[in-house]
């Protein structure tokens, strides 16, 4: 257990909880904003343990996921477009409980919520089988093509299940603005997609072989 890799998770975990605790509960005014702690149990709490977990069984596969530094001037606009996104329905979500403009009712609340950890259970999942999984596009040494699992079913399980994960966060913290903003992230990472299989089909050996296996990238039988 290398403690530099420890030092960087914690700093960069406990920056994480602080940043979206000021995005959440600054626009809201109020620290009652209970919606806005769910949120924050049910994603820094998984979070967590993961990156216990990878840390003690996996650390190489952890270091991957804290490298944020794309290569590509493409992936460089969709995550600084996502920044943007992320940001604004962050803010915009206190605000709508700040101000009460239209929030969602707690049954729906608790819906998102059990969809949020179903999808984090699946993003677990892809984290098991799939051992490159890096933040960044590129091509690793000794790199091969995983598709087994979900990846026998679509080719990007990862986007999926995160993506499920983003739009489910602006129902947590009850707010439909918020959600109708998040939806601008599904071109973004429709996007990135596209770039990153252009990169995987030109450096990855036999992945345009498994494109051809493996049809849908992100939902089956739509996309």
């Amino acid at each position: 257990m290398p403690p530099n890799l420890l030092l960087q998770s914690l700093a960069k975990f406990l920056l994480g909880v602080i940043l979206l605790g000021v995005l959440i509960f600054l626009p809201a005014g109020s620290l009652h904003y209970w919606q806005g702690w769910l949120l924050m149990g049910i994603l820094f709490i998984p979070m967590f343990i993961a990156g216990l977990v990878m840390l003690v069984k996996n650390p190489e596969l952890l270091q991957k996921r804290l490298n944020a530094k794309e290569q590509e001037q493409e992936q460089k606009t969709v995550v600084a477009l996502s920044g943007v996104l992320f940001i604004a329905a962050f803010v915009v979500a206190g605000l709508n409980w700040r101000f009460q403009w239209c929030v969602l009712p707690d049954w729906a609340v608790w819906m998102a919520a059990a969809l949020f950890l179903v999808c984090y259970g699946l993003y677990a999942e892809v984290l098991r089988e799939n051992t490159y999984l890096s933040r960044t596009i590129e091509v690793q040494e000794h790199q091969k093509v995983i598709d087994t699992g979900l990846y026998g079913v679509v080719r990007h399980p990862m986007y999926m299940a995160t993506t499920i994960l983003f739009l489910m966060m602006p129902l947590v913290l009850a707010s439909p603005i918020s959600f109708a903003i998040m939806l601008l992230y599904i071109p973004l990472i429709a996007k990135r997609i596209r770039n990153e299989e252009t990169v995987l089909e030109q450096g990855l050996e036999g992945y345009a072989e498994y494109k051809q296996r493996v049809k849908y990238r992100m939902l089956p039988f739509i996309w």
